[in-house]
């Protein structure tokens, strides 16, 4: 399969990506004629900025693109595109083990100073593999200021046969310097039935799971591909969509607001419990320390203890928001729903598993009362993004819900 197959409902920026890759291609294996010709005119540039909603597939399309860009595919002779998905160059960049390809991606809540810099140095270096050297930064909309100017200057002077491909949510979650730098590239909401035919196709997943998991989702493949895979996540969906019935008195709201944030926190213990213990005593072991877990540490090496528990309670507390952030989103689909009821609309429902519940709200309540509630939620993630306390943030929702 190519390596755009996974790109679902991108058509337009598939053709920009593989033109861009064509001249690519020229530029490291054309002779100095071709070469100085496609430079001159050429769609090929050093840096890349992916925007679009959550699961649109941006970082898909960065990682298909870095694919592209060092296929080394025999039948490009023939005038085969590059991305052929199968030859050892598109094979070891989709699995993440290529040598000159760097995928980062953040699981706590900032990309540092530190980190960034050792991004750009890695960007310095030529190419093991005579193509190019590939940075995809997945994450590029949780630089602190301090690491976008790094990057700033890596952007701004790269090296010959560096390429930096950069993913953020908009063009406004990276800083104004570096994004005009970049070639920027949009992905729009995949339609739901490419969604579930992805995940018939790639995943094995029965036709009717998948189109109810892509309907859910309203056409977030990561989102849907959990929904599809993970009873936990189906039961934690279920739970989450019966919050508007259990918001009617104070008592109520309250109690649900704090099983929503107990929800959030056992998500994030799972997490620690599948990797933690893991990552530490791999650790112990590298540092040389006794057998069993309680084994002495060599002296000198608490800081590097030290510096991974602060890393694994980082990454819990984002375990922690992007779980929240997920049921905010279940409860938005919700509300939309509720809404389009009300207006009469016969635009599909999101939840059509949950119409029971739907139509016993909207016919007790009208359509602004509707629109109030799904600010309420949307001010609650604003409030998430500001670092007030989860419990706080969603106390006050619940009470907005339960006023309508």
């Amino acid at each position: 399969m190519a390596v755009w197959d996974d790109l679902v409902g991108q058509d337009r920026v598939i053709e920009q990506l593989s033109a861009a890759a064509r001249d690519a291609d020229v530029l490291v294996t054309g002779d100095a004629a071709a070469a100085a010709a496609a430079a001159g005119a050429s769609r090929m540039t050093h840096a890349w900025l992916f925007t679009g909603p959550p699961g649109s597939g941006r970082a898909t399309a960065a990682r298909a693109f870095a694919a592209a860009l060092q296929c080394v595919s025999t039948d490009r002779t023939f005038g085969a595109a590059p991305g052929c998905g199968f030859c050892e160059g598109c094979h070891t960049t989709l699995v993440g083990t290529h040598a000159d390809v760097e995928i980062v991606r953040t699981d706590v809540l900032s990309i540092g100073v530190k980190e960034t810099r050792d991004l750009v140095r890695r960007a310095q270096l030529s190419p093991a593999g005579g193509r190019w050297q590939v940075i995809v930064l997945e994450d590029a909309d949780r630089l602190t200021e301090g690491a976008g100017n790094v990057l700033l200057k890596a952007v701004e002077e790269p090296a010959p046969r560096t390429v930096w491909l950069l993913c953020a949510p908009s063009l406004e979650d990276v800083l104004p310097t570096i994004r005009s730098r970049c070639r920027s590239l949009t992905l729009r909401t995949p339609p739901v039935a490419a969604v579930a035919d992805l995940l018939v196709r790639r995943d094995g997943i029965e036709p009717e799971l998948a189109a109810q998991a892509a309907q859910a989702t309203q056409g977030h493949i990561g989102r849907a591909r959990r929904l599809a895979t993970d009873e936990r996540a189906r039961a934690r969906r279920e739970t989450v969509l019966k919050m508007p019935l259990r918001v009617a008195d104070m008592g109520g709201a309250l109690k649900a607001a704090q099983e929503l944030i107990d929800a959030a926190a056992e998500d994030a213990k799972q997490v620690a419990e599948e990797v933690d213990t893991k990552e530490t005593e791999e650790l112990r072991a590298a540092l040389g320390a006794a057998a069993g877990t309680g084994g002495r540490l060599p002296r000198g090496t608490a800081g590097a203890m030290k510096e991974l528990q602060d890393r694994q309670k980082r990454r819990a507390t984002r375990t922690q928001r992007d779980s929240l952030d997920l049921a905010l989103t279940d409860l938005t689909g919700f509300y939309r729903d509720v809404l389009a009821i009300q207006l009469g609309s016969r635009v599909a429902l999101a939840n059509p598993d949950a119409r029971a519940a739907l139509e016993r709200i909207a016919s007790g309540s009208r359509p602004e009362g509707t629109l109030r509630r799904i600010e309420a939620i949307s001010a609650c993630r604003q409030a998430l993004d500001r670092n007030v306390a989860p419990l706080l943030a969603v106390e006050a929702m619940a009470v907005a819900l339960r006023a309508g």
